[in-house]
């Protein structure tokens, strides 16, 4: 089956999911990348009544990327689209679009009434990023509900460009990681009040890096008592951060319920002993209290970062049985190639035909 991915993405970061798009085909699936971010700017339809001015008004970029689009799916000779993030193909435009169309979800509940559920008719399957969804109803349910019933999940992965590969179970334990604790994600403002305790709780020994602006980092500062600065941080700069640290922390910005992260599976995947929230969505991942730990809020996170600082024996235990979870089950080639198997069980369940 010859499968295109269409994704947003600019500089490394498109350089290698365009990469490891195609590495992960296999005799049963080929993959080809199409970053749709390189015809159009998909920060104009961040909301899906945007795109839809947007494609009333006939816009040009939009029309410029719905010709490459379709001229990739007539010269690869394409089966099926997985469209992931920041969709920029209008609904009505994708009625006449004669391929198996497949919604792929990796934002939760935060943007799910903005950007997905606007969109749930005009696929014929969704690959959605994690069981969570609400205290009412989790995301299968939630699909269900909308009336998405042909729907599988489909977490994030590790990407190649995304671990050090000189790691191992051995180096883990080597005693050279000098950060006690790290975090390196958005400072968006529902994690502040947690980031902002943990730093104060351990204050140099805990690094906070990530997506941040002067604006937000004076908001943090002023609001929460000086916890700290956080810088930006490169794409190059991950690896050698993460080497050197032996707690990650993960915070998701409604908590348990948008569990599923790339940092998810980027700690473990580096060595990194990890501490998450998630609640009874992190067994969806790893097995928790082997492979990761999870935390109820500030108070048990610093506890916890303390008592596994203070045993460094059941830290180091925890980071290599992550570590081995994630080399096993959750690097992306392999995550490709679950894709494609449940896109082919998605076409059966629906008994889908090209149409002619």
């Amino acid at each position: 089956m010859r499968i295109l991915y269409s994704f947003n993405k600019t500089g490394f970061e498109a350089e290698y999911w365009t990469r490891e798009i195609a590495a992960a085909s296999c005799d049963a699936y080929r993959f080809i990348p199409f970053n749709h971010g390189e015809y159009f700017d998909t920060s104009r339809c961040l909301r899906a009544q945007l795109l839809d001015n947007l494609y009333f008004q006939r816009d040009a970029a939009l029309l410029r990327l719905y010709r490459a689009f379709e001229d990739t799916i007539a010269a690869e000779r394409i089966e099926a689209v997985i469209v992931d993030n920041c969709f920029p193909y209008h609904p009505d435009y994708l009625r006449n679009i004669p391929v198996y169309r497949v919604l792929r979800t990796s934002d939760g509940p935060m943007t799910a009434y903005e950007r997905d559920f606007a969109y749930l008719h005009a696929y014929h399957q969704v690959l959605y990023h994690s069981p969570a969804y609400s205290t009412d109803l989790d995301m299968a349910e939630k699909l269900r509900y909308c009336g998405a019933s042909n729907a599988d999940f489909w977490p994030m992965a590790l990407f190649d460009a995304a671990f050090d590969p000189s790691i191992t179970e051995a180096s883990i334990a080597d005693g050279s990681r000098d950060i006690d604790v790290v975090f390196v994600g958005a400072l968006h403002v529902n994690k502040m009040p947690l980031l902002a305790r943990v730093k104060k709780a351990f204050g140099r020994r805990c690094v906070l890096r990530g997506l941040s602006n002067v604006k937000r980092n004076v908001y943090f500062n002023l609001k929460y008592g000086l916890p700290g600065w956080v810088r930006p941080i490169a794409f190059e700069e991950y690896l050698p951060l993460y080497r050197r640290a032996k707690i990650g922390i993960n915070v998701h910005n409604r908590g348990d319920y948008t569990v599923g992260s790339y940092r998810l599976f980027d700690l473990p995947g580096n060595g990194v002993m990890q501490i998450s929230d998630g609640g009874q969505y992190l067994n969806a991942f790893f097995t928790v209290g082997d492979d990761i730990v999870g935390h109820a809020g500030a108070d048990d996170l610093i506890d916890k970062i303390k008592y596994y600082l203070a045993n460094e024996a059941e830290r180091i235990r925890i980071a290599r049985n992550g570590f081995r979870r994630v080399h096993a089950d959750h690097r992306f080639p392999q995550r490709m190639r679950q894709a494609g198997a449940l896109i082919h069980r998605g076409m059966q369940r629906i008994d889908w035909r090209a149409p002619c």
